[in-house]
Protein backbone atom coordinates (compact mmCIF):
# COMPACT_ATOMS: atom_id res chain seq x y z
CA UNK A 1 0.00 0.00 0.00
CA UNK A 2 1.63 3.50 -1.04
CA UNK A 3 2.04 5.85 1.96
CA UNK A 4 -0.64 8.74 3.07
CA UNK A 5 0.90 10.63 5.07
CA UNK A 6 -0.91 14.02 6.77
CA UNK A 7 -0.45 17.63 8.69
CA UNK A 8 -3.29 18.55 10.15
CA UNK A 9 -2.68 21.83 12.07
CA UNK A 10 -5.32 23.89 13.89
CA UNK A 11 -5.22 27.15 12.29
CA UNK A 12 -5.17 28.85 15.62
CA UNK A 13 -2.17 31.04 15.73
CA UNK A 14 1.14 30.89 13.75
CA UNK A 15 3.21 28.33 12.42
CA UNK A 16 5.78 27.29 14.84
CA UNK A 17 8.95 25.41 15.22
CA UNK A 18 7.37 22.38 16.56
CA UNK A 19 4.48 22.43 14.11
CA UNK A 20 7.33 22.99 11.16
CA UNK A 21 9.06 20.09 12.25
CA UNK A 22 6.31 17.27 12.30
CA UNK A 23 5.18 18.78 8.82
CA UNK A 24 8.73 18.59 7.81
CA UNK A 25 9.25 14.87 9.05
CA UNK A 26 6.17 13.84 7.28
CA UNK A 27 7.01 15.39 4.57
CA UNK A 28 10.39 13.56 4.38
CA UNK A 29 9.27 10.18 5.02
CA UNK A 30 6.58 10.52 1.71
CA UNK A 31 9.42 11.46 -0.57
CA UNK A 32 11.55 8.92 1.00
CA UNK A 33 8.89 6.12 0.15
CA UNK A 34 7.49 7.25 -2.88
CA UNK A 35 4.16 8.12 -0.52
CA UNK A 36 1.59 11.19 -0.13
CA UNK A 37 2.12 14.54 1.58
CA UNK A 38 -1.25 15.34 2.84
CA UNK A 39 -2.18 18.61 4.36
CA UNK A 40 -5.74 18.96 6.13
CA UNK A 41 -6.94 21.89 8.39
CA UNK A 42 -8.35 21.12 11.58
CA UNK A 43 -10.67 24.60 11.92
CA UNK A 44 -13.48 22.85 14.19
CA UNK A 45 -12.28 25.68 16.85
CA UNK A 46 -14.57 27.73 15.43
CA UNK A 47 -13.91 31.02 18.35
CA UNK A 48 -9.96 30.68 17.59
CA UNK A 49 -9.93 29.87 13.96
CA UNK A 50 -8.43 32.61 11.69
CA UNK A 51 -8.61 32.67 8.03
CA UNK A 52 -5.15 35.22 8.60
CA UNK A 53 -3.26 31.92 10.29
CA UNK A 54 -4.32 29.96 7.51
CA UNK A 55 -2.95 32.57 5.34
CA UNK A 56 0.29 31.95 7.35
CA UNK A 57 0.48 28.60 7.13
CA UNK A 58 0.40 28.79 3.51
CA UNK A 59 2.61 31.57 3.34
CA UNK A 60 5.11 29.78 5.55
CA UNK A 61 5.14 26.54 3.95
CA UNK A 62 5.77 28.78 0.61
CA UNK A 63 8.40 30.47 1.82
CA UNK A 64 9.93 26.92 3.09
CA UNK A 65 10.10 25.24 -0.21
CA UNK A 66 8.54 21.85 0.70
CA UNK A 67 4.29 21.66 0.27
CA UNK A 68 1.80 19.30 0.25
CA UNK A 69 0.38 16.97 -3.14
CA UNK A 70 -3.18 17.29 -1.25
CA UNK A 71 -4.71 19.97 0.79
CA UNK A 72 -7.28 22.32 0.60
CA UNK A 73 -5.79 25.11 -1.96
CA UNK A 74 -3.84 22.09 -4.65
CA UNK A 75 -7.31 19.85 -4.09
CA UNK A 76 -7.08 15.88 -4.33
CA UNK A 77 -9.57 12.90 -4.18
CA UNK A 78 -9.82 12.71 -0.80
CA UNK A 79 -11.07 16.33 -0.52
CA UNK A 80 -12.19 18.19 0.88
CA UNK A 81 -9.58 19.06 3.04
CA UNK A 82 -11.02 21.44 5.82
CA UNK A 83 -12.99 19.43 8.64
CA UNK A 84 -15.67 22.55 8.49
CA UNK A 85 -16.40 21.56 5.32
CA UNK A 86 -16.84 17.87 6.52
CA UNK A 87 -19.59 18.06 9.36
CA UNK A 88 -22.10 15.66 7.65
CA UNK A 89 -19.70 13.00 7.25
CA UNK A 90 -19.15 13.46 11.64
CA UNK A 91 -22.70 13.54 11.93
CA UNK A 92 -23.34 10.42 9.93
CA UNK A 93 -20.41 8.61 11.46
CA UNK A 94 -21.23 9.72 15.08
CA UNK A 95 -24.48 8.21 14.60
CA UNK A 96 -23.60 5.00 13.03
CA UNK A 97 -21.67 4.07 16.58
CA UNK A 98 -24.75 5.06 18.38
CA UNK A 99 -26.85 2.72 16.32
CA UNK A 100 -23.85 -0.31 16.58
CA UNK A 101 -24.13 0.25 20.15
CA UNK A 102 -20.58 2.09 20.59
CA UNK A 103 -21.34 5.48 21.36
CA UNK A 104 -24.75 6.90 23.22
CA UNK A 105 -26.71 9.95 23.33
CA UNK A 106 -25.81 12.13 26.49
CA UNK A 107 -28.27 14.74 27.90
CA UNK A 108 -26.04 15.97 31.27
CA UNK A 109 -26.08 19.81 31.34
CA UNK A 110 -23.54 20.42 34.20
CA UNK A 111 -20.32 21.53 33.48
CA UNK A 112 -18.22 18.99 34.52
CA UNK A 113 -20.45 16.06 32.87
CA UNK A 114 -20.62 17.80 29.30
CA UNK A 115 -17.91 19.51 29.06
CA UNK A 116 -16.36 19.84 25.25
CA UNK A 117 -13.44 18.35 24.85
CA UNK A 118 -12.10 18.99 21.72
CA UNK A 119 -8.96 17.18 22.73
CA UNK A 120 -7.80 15.53 25.96
CA UNK A 121 -8.31 17.71 28.99
CA UNK A 122 -5.28 18.23 30.41
CA UNK A 123 -5.81 17.58 34.17
CA UNK A 124 -7.07 13.85 32.60
CA UNK A 125 -3.91 13.73 30.80
CA UNK A 126 -2.06 14.43 33.72
CA UNK A 127 -4.11 11.97 35.92
CA UNK A 128 -4.11 9.34 33.10
CA UNK A 129 -0.14 9.77 32.76
CA UNK A 130 -0.03 8.52 36.57
CA UNK A 131 -2.28 5.77 36.40
CA UNK A 132 -4.86 7.72 38.22
CA UNK A 133 -8.62 6.63 38.20
CA UNK A 134 -12.27 8.68 38.88
CA UNK A 135 -11.39 11.62 36.29
CA UNK A 136 -13.78 13.03 33.67
CA UNK A 137 -17.36 12.62 33.02
CA UNK A 138 -18.80 10.10 35.68
CA UNK A 139 -21.09 7.68 33.02
CA UNK A 140 -24.06 9.39 34.11
CA UNK A 141 -26.16 8.60 30.68
CA UNK A 142 -24.61 5.19 29.19
CA UNK A 143 -27.45 3.35 31.68
CA UNK A 144 -30.05 5.37 29.79
CA UNK A 145 -32.52 2.65 27.76
CA UNK A 146 -31.29 3.44 24.30
CA UNK A 147 -34.91 3.69 22.77
CA UNK A 148 -35.51 6.38 25.26
CA UNK A 149 -32.23 8.12 25.02
CA UNK A 150 -32.97 8.26 21.12
CA UNK A 151 -36.59 9.05 21.52
CA UNK A 152 -34.96 12.48 23.29
CA UNK A 153 -32.63 13.52 21.19
CA UNK A 154 -35.12 13.09 18.36
CA UNK A 155 -37.37 15.15 20.10
CA UNK A 156 -34.73 18.24 20.29
CA UNK A 157 -34.09 17.77 23.94
CA UNK A 158 -29.88 18.69 23.66
CA UNK A 159 -27.75 16.36 23.95
CA UNK A 160 -24.08 15.51 23.00
CA UNK A 161 -22.72 12.22 21.87
CA UNK A 162 -20.08 9.97 23.77
CA UNK A 163 -18.33 6.97 22.93
CA UNK A 164 -18.11 3.84 24.93
CA UNK A 165 -14.48 3.36 26.57
CA UNK A 166 -14.78 -0.58 27.56
CA UNK A 167 -15.13 -0.34 31.64
CA UNK A 168 -12.02 -3.05 31.76
CA UNK A 169 -9.47 -4.72 29.88
CA UNK A 170 -6.27 -2.49 28.33
CA UNK A 171 -6.01 -1.12 24.91
CA UNK A 172 -2.82 -1.21 23.50
CA UNK A 173 -0.39 -0.15 19.93
CA UNK A 174 2.81 -0.74 18.70
CA UNK A 175 4.57 2.66 18.13
CA UNK A 176 7.01 2.48 15.29
CA UNK A 177 9.53 4.79 17.51
CA UNK A 178 8.74 3.54 21.18
CA UNK A 179 7.76 0.33 20.85
CA UNK A 180 4.52 -1.35 22.48
CA UNK A 181 2.28 0.99 24.52
CA UNK A 182 -0.04 0.19 25.91
CA UNK A 183 -3.26 1.69 28.60
CA UNK A 184 -5.43 0.21 30.94
CA UNK A 185 -9.00 1.43 30.00
CA UNK A 186 -10.13 2.36 33.28
CA UNK A 187 -7.15 5.18 32.56
CA UNK A 188 -8.55 6.39 29.32
CA UNK A 189 -10.33 9.64 29.64
CA UNK A 190 -14.25 8.06 30.45
CA UNK A 191 -16.51 8.38 27.65
CA UNK A 192 -15.24 11.41 25.31
CA UNK A 193 -17.31 13.38 23.97
CA UNK A 194 -17.82 13.17 19.70
CA UNK A 195 -20.24 15.10 18.83
CA UNK A 196 -21.16 18.52 20.76
CA UNK A 197 -24.69 19.45 21.04
CA UNK A 198 -24.23 22.46 18.38
CA UNK A 199 -23.65 19.61 16.15
CA UNK A 200 -19.63 20.10 15.83
CA UNK A 201 -17.16 16.77 16.07
CA UNK A 202 -14.40 17.08 18.82
CA UNK A 203 -11.03 16.24 17.62
CA UNK A 204 -10.73 12.72 18.41
CA UNK A 205 -13.98 11.89 16.12
CA UNK A 206 -12.83 14.28 13.48
CA UNK A 207 -9.93 13.04 13.61
CA UNK A 208 -9.87 9.16 13.77
CA UNK A 209 -13.00 9.41 10.54
CA UNK A 210 -10.82 12.09 8.21
CA UNK A 211 -7.16 9.72 8.91
CA UNK A 212 -9.88 6.61 8.04
CA UNK A 213 -11.46 8.36 5.02
CA UNK A 214 -8.46 10.12 3.44
CA UNK A 215 -6.52 6.45 3.63
CA UNK A 216 -3.83 7.75 5.96
CA UNK A 217 -1.46 5.28 6.55
CA UNK A 218 1.01 6.47 8.93
CA UNK A 219 0.60 9.00 11.20
CA UNK A 220 3.42 10.80 12.99
CA UNK A 221 3.14 13.90 15.51
CA UNK A 222 4.90 15.08 19.02
CA UNK A 223 4.55 12.92 21.70
CA UNK A 224 2.26 14.90 23.59
CA UNK A 225 -0.11 13.00 21.53
CA UNK A 226 0.10 10.16 23.38
CA UNK A 227 -3.49 10.37 25.55
CA UNK A 228 -5.14 10.41 22.94
CA UNK A 229 -3.50 7.38 21.46
CA UNK A 230 -5.39 4.51 23.35
CA UNK A 231 -9.35 6.69 22.93
CA UNK A 232 -8.55 6.82 19.20
CA UNK A 233 -7.39 2.74 19.07
CA UNK A 234 -10.58 2.09 20.66
CA UNK A 235 -12.22 4.19 18.09
CA UNK A 236 -11.36 2.43 15.37
CA UNK A 237 -12.05 -0.54 16.82
CA UNK A 238 -15.48 0.34 17.37
CA UNK A 239 -15.97 1.16 13.82
CA UNK A 240 -14.06 -2.09 12.46
CA UNK A 241 -11.16 -0.17 11.14
CA UNK A 242 -7.77 -0.71 10.85
CA UNK A 243 -5.68 2.16 12.32
CA UNK A 244 -2.88 3.37 10.97
CA UNK A 245 0.71 3.35 12.44
CA UNK A 246 1.84 5.89 14.78
CA UNK A 247 4.92 6.99 15.39
CA UNK A 248 5.52 9.90 18.24
CA UNK A 249 7.73 12.22 17.40
CA UNK A 250 10.11 13.22 20.93
CA UNK A 251 9.78 16.81 22.18
CA UNK A 252 11.56 19.57 20.96
CA UNK A 253 13.33 21.44 24.27
CA UNK A 254 14.98 24.66 25.10
CA UNK A 255 18.56 24.51 26.81
CA UNK A 256 17.16 24.45 30.25
CA UNK A 257 15.37 21.18 29.25
CA UNK A 258 12.08 22.33 29.35
CA UNK A 259 9.52 22.50 26.25
CA UNK A 260 10.68 25.09 23.66
CA UNK A 261 8.49 28.36 23.80
CA UNK A 262 8.86 31.71 23.59
CA UNK A 263 10.54 32.62 26.54
CA UNK A 264 13.58 30.47 25.02
CA UNK A 265 13.31 33.28 22.42
CA UNK A 266 11.93 32.99 18.37
CA UNK A 267 9.45 30.12 17.93
CA UNK A 268 7.23 31.17 15.07
CA UNK A 269 8.78 30.63 11.88
CA UNK A 270 7.98 34.68 10.99
CA UNK A 271 10.43 35.42 14.03
CA UNK A 272 13.05 33.58 11.88
CA UNK A 273 11.87 34.74 8.95
CA UNK A 274 12.16 38.93 9.76
CA UNK A 275 15.27 37.94 11.79
CA UNK A 276 17.02 36.81 8.38
CA UNK A 277 17.69 33.09 8.54
CA UNK A 278 17.60 31.51 5.08
CA UNK A 279 14.61 28.99 4.46
CA UNK A 280 17.32 26.12 3.76
CA UNK A 281 19.26 26.98 6.95
CA UNK A 282 16.32 26.27 8.99
CA UNK A 283 14.71 23.41 6.85
CA UNK A 284 18.42 21.57 7.25
CA UNK A 285 18.70 22.31 11.24
CA UNK A 286 15.02 21.52 12.04
CA UNK A 287 15.28 18.18 10.08
CA UNK A 288 18.54 17.15 12.61
CA UNK A 289 15.97 17.97 15.51
CA UNK A 290 16.27 14.29 16.41
CA UNK A 291 17.49 12.80 13.58
CA UNK A 292 20.22 11.40 11.99
CA UNK A 293 20.96 10.91 8.45
CA UNK A 294 24.62 10.28 7.28
CA UNK A 295 27.55 10.41 9.66
CA UNK A 296 29.97 13.05 8.85
CA UNK A 297 27.97 15.86 7.21
CA UNK A 298 26.04 18.63 8.33
CA UNK A 299 25.04 20.45 5.58
CA UNK A 300 22.26 18.29 3.36
CA UNK A 301 19.45 20.16 0.38
CA UNK A 302 16.11 19.09 0.77
CA UNK A 303 16.70 16.66 -1.62
CA UNK A 304 19.17 14.79 0.56
CA UNK A 305 17.20 15.12 3.42
CA UNK A 306 14.46 13.00 1.80
CA UNK A 307 16.58 10.50 0.27
CA UNK A 308 18.19 9.80 3.41
CA UNK A 309 15.34 9.65 5.93
CA UNK A 310 14.37 6.71 7.31
CA UNK A 311 12.06 6.59 10.79
CA UNK A 312 14.70 4.28 12.07
CA UNK A 313 16.96 7.26 12.39
CA UNK A 314 14.49 9.27 14.57
CA UNK A 315 15.94 9.37 18.36
CA UNK A 316 13.71 8.69 21.32
CA UNK A 317 15.17 11.51 23.33
CA UNK A 318 14.38 14.86 23.48
CA UNK A 319 15.76 16.86 20.67
CA UNK A 320 17.43 20.29 22.08
CA UNK A 321 17.12 23.49 20.27
CA UNK A 322 20.44 25.24 20.18
CA UNK A 323 20.33 28.47 18.63
CA UNK A 324 23.94 28.89 18.33
CA UNK A 325 24.02 25.44 16.09
CA UNK A 326 20.98 27.51 14.12
CA UNK A 327 22.96 30.63 13.60
CA UNK A 328 26.14 28.53 12.51
CA UNK A 329 23.98 26.65 10.38
CA UNK A 330 22.89 30.07 8.54
CA UNK A 331 26.20 31.61 8.09
CA UNK A 332 27.00 28.69 5.99
CA UNK A 333 23.95 28.93 4.23
CA UNK A 334 24.51 32.81 3.60
CA UNK A 335 28.11 31.91 2.57
CA UNK A 336 27.01 29.43 -0.29
CA UNK A 337 25.01 31.95 -1.98
CA UNK A 338 26.30 33.72 -5.13
CA UNK A 339 27.10 37.52 -5.40
CA UNK A 340 23.69 38.18 -6.89
CA UNK A 341 21.91 35.55 -4.76
CA UNK A 342 22.76 37.14 -2.05
CA UNK A 343 22.08 40.53 -3.12
CA UNK A 344 18.58 39.92 -3.68
CA UNK A 345 18.09 38.09 0.14
CA UNK A 346 19.43 41.18 1.55
CA UNK A 347 17.56 44.14 -0.60
CA UNK A 348 14.41 43.56 1.09
CA UNK A 349 16.08 44.48 4.77
CA UNK A 350 18.49 47.39 2.62
CA UNK A 351 14.98 48.72 1.75
CA UNK A 352 13.16 48.41 5.30
CA UNK A 353 15.83 50.25 6.54
CA UNK A 354 15.50 53.16 4.37
CA UNK A 355 19.68 52.45 2.66
CA UNK A 356 17.85 51.55 -0.73
CA UNK A 357 15.00 52.87 -2.71
CA UNK A 358 12.17 50.23 -3.74
CA UNK A 359 13.15 49.61 -6.21
CA UNK A 360 16.78 49.37 -5.54
CA UNK A 361 18.17 52.00 -8.56
CA UNK A 362 20.70 50.99 -11.10
CA UNK A 363 23.68 52.77 -9.12
CA UNK A 364 22.13 50.78 -5.69
CA UNK A 365 22.42 47.52 -7.53
CA UNK A 366 25.62 47.61 -8.30
CA UNK A 367 26.41 48.70 -5.08
CA UNK A 368 25.65 46.30 -3.45
CA UNK A 369 26.73 44.14 -6.05
CA UNK A 370 30.03 45.48 -5.20
CA UNK A 371 29.53 45.12 -1.42
CA UNK A 372 28.60 41.28 -1.40
CA UNK A 373 31.97 40.16 -1.12
CA UNK A 374 32.68 42.32 1.37
CA UNK A 375 30.07 41.16 3.79
CA UNK A 376 29.04 37.45 2.74
CA UNK A 377 31.86 35.63 4.88
CA UNK A 378 31.10 38.04 8.38
CA UNK A 379 26.96 37.68 8.01
CA UNK A 380 25.16 35.69 10.55
CA UNK A 381 21.77 36.74 9.59
CA UNK A 382 20.25 38.48 6.34
CA UNK A 383 19.16 41.58 8.33
CA UNK A 384 22.75 42.20 9.66
CA UNK A 385 23.28 43.86 5.86
CA UNK A 386 22.11 47.24 6.65
CA UNK A 387 24.42 47.83 9.50
CA UNK A 388 27.38 46.50 7.40
CA UNK A 389 26.25 48.32 4.47
CA UNK A 390 25.49 51.75 6.02
CA UNK A 391 28.41 53.45 4.87
CA UNK A 392 28.49 52.61 1.50
CA UNK A 393 24.84 54.42 0.78
CA UNK A 394 24.41 57.07 3.65
CA UNK A 395 26.71 59.21 5.16
CA UNK A 396 28.42 58.37 8.29
CA UNK A 397 28.13 61.40 11.26
CA UNK A 398 31.66 62.29 11.67
CA UNK A 399 33.50 60.35 14.67
CA UNK A 400 33.86 62.35 17.66
CA UNK A 401 37.98 62.15 18.75
CA UNK A 402 37.44 59.94 21.42
CA UNK A 403 36.18 57.16 19.30
CA UNK A 404 38.88 57.71 17.33
CA UNK A 405 41.90 57.15 19.05
CA UNK A 406 43.78 53.71 19.13
CA UNK A 407 44.53 52.01 22.53
CA UNK A 408 47.97 54.09 23.42
CA UNK A 409 47.23 56.80 21.27
CA UNK A 410 46.40 60.37 22.24
CA UNK A 411 44.80 62.81 20.40
CA UNK A 412 47.77 64.57 19.14
CA UNK A 413 49.12 60.61 18.11
CA UNK A 414 46.25 59.85 16.56
CA UNK A 415 45.91 62.51 14.53
CA UNK A 416 49.49 62.09 13.05
CA UNK A 417 48.75 58.71 12.33
CA UNK A 418 45.34 59.52 10.61
CA UNK A 419 47.59 62.34 8.50
CA UNK A 420 49.90 60.08 7.48
CA UNK A 421 47.01 57.54 6.09
CA UNK A 422 45.23 60.41 4.79
CA UNK A 423 48.42 61.02 2.70
CA UNK A 424 49.44 57.30 2.27
CA UNK A 425 45.75 56.42 0.74
CA UNK A 426 46.15 58.47 -2.20
CA UNK A 427 49.18 56.64 -3.25
CA UNK A 428 47.82 53.08 -2.92
CA UNK A 429 44.93 50.89 -4.92
CA UNK A 430 42.37 49.97 -2.50
CA UNK A 431 41.72 47.03 -4.21
CA UNK A 432 45.13 45.70 -4.23
CA UNK A 433 44.62 44.28 -0.54
CA UNK A 434 48.02 43.45 -0.36
CA UNK A 435 49.83 45.67 -1.73
CA UNK A 436 48.07 48.25 0.57
CA UNK A 437 48.29 46.45 3.91
CA UNK A 438 51.97 46.42 2.78
CA UNK A 439 52.59 49.90 2.47
CA UNK A 440 50.39 51.37 5.44
CA UNK A 441 52.60 48.62 7.55
CA UNK A 442 55.97 50.28 6.15
CA UNK A 443 55.05 53.22 6.92
CA UNK A 444 53.64 52.74 10.70
CA UNK A 445 56.65 51.26 11.04
CA UNK A 446 58.50 53.83 9.76
CA UNK A 447 56.41 56.64 12.10
CA UNK A 448 57.04 53.65 15.20
CA UNK A 449 53.13 53.06 15.37
CA UNK A 450 51.72 49.63 14.86
CA UNK A 451 49.64 48.63 12.13
CA UNK A 452 46.29 48.81 14.00
CA UNK A 453 47.27 52.86 14.86
CA UNK A 454 46.64 53.75 11.62
CA UNK A 455 43.80 51.72 10.14
CA UNK A 456 41.43 51.71 13.45
CA UNK A 457 41.24 55.68 12.55
CA UNK A 458 40.88 55.38 9.24
CA UNK A 459 38.41 52.72 9.62
CA UNK A 460 36.31 55.01 12.12
CA UNK A 461 36.64 58.17 9.52
CA UNK A 462 35.46 56.42 6.76
CA UNK A 463 32.66 53.64 8.24
CA UNK A 464 31.56 55.50 10.60
CA UNK A 465 32.42 52.30 13.25
CA UNK A 466 35.09 50.61 14.55
CA UNK A 467 33.71 46.84 12.91
CA UNK A 468 33.46 46.84 9.05
CA UNK A 469 34.35 44.73 6.47
CA UNK A 470 37.99 44.61 5.13
CA UNK A 471 38.98 48.87 5.04
CA UNK A 472 40.75 48.82 1.47
CA UNK A 473 38.04 46.66 -0.48
CA UNK A 474 35.14 49.03 1.74
CA UNK A 475 37.40 52.16 0.39
CA UNK A 476 37.40 50.61 -3.36
CA UNK A 477 33.86 50.43 -3.20
CA UNK A 478 33.44 53.36 -1.56
CA UNK A 479 35.83 55.10 -3.71
CA UNK A 480 38.98 56.75 -2.73
CA UNK A 481 37.88 60.14 -3.12
CA UNK A 482 34.99 60.02 -1.19
CA UNK A 483 37.16 57.79 1.27
CA UNK A 484 39.61 60.58 1.74
CA UNK A 485 36.82 63.24 2.08
CA UNK A 486 35.73 61.69 5.43
CA UNK A 487 39.42 61.17 6.90
CA UNK A 488 39.34 64.65 6.71
CA UNK A 489 36.70 65.53 8.13
CA UNK A 490 37.77 63.49 11.25
CA UNK A 491 40.91 64.97 11.33
CA UNK A 492 39.45 68.33 11.18
CA UNK A 493 37.83 66.64 14.53
CA UNK A 494 40.91 65.37 16.16
CA UNK A 495 43.20 68.42 15.16
CA UNK A 496 40.59 70.84 17.13
CA UNK A 497 40.54 68.74 20.01
CA UNK A 498 44.65 68.93 20.61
Amino acid sequence: MKARVRYAPSPTGLQHIGSVRTALFNYLFARSVGGTFILRLEDTDRTRSSDAYVKNLYDTFRWLGFYWDEGPDVGGPAGPYTQSERFALYREHADRLVEMGKAYYCFCSDEKSAKKDDAVDEDDAAAAEQGATGFGYPRTCRSIDPAEAKRRADSGEPHVIRLKIPLDGVTGFDDILLGHIEWKNADVNPDPVLLKSDGFPTYHLANVVDDHLMGITHVMRAQEWIPSAPLHIIMYEAFGWDPPQLCHLPMVLGEDGHKLSKRHGATAVDEFRKKGYLEAALINYVAMLGCSYEDGRDIFSLEDLARLFSMDHINKAPAVFDYVKLEWFNGQYIRMLSDEELVGRITPFMVASGLVSEPPSAAQTSGLLAAAPLVKERLKYLSDAPEALRFLFAEPAVPPAAEMLPKKLDVAGTAKALDAAVELLGTVDPSDHDACEAAFRAKATELGFKLGDLLMPLRVAVTGTKVSPPLFQSIAVLGRDKAVERARKALAVLRAAI
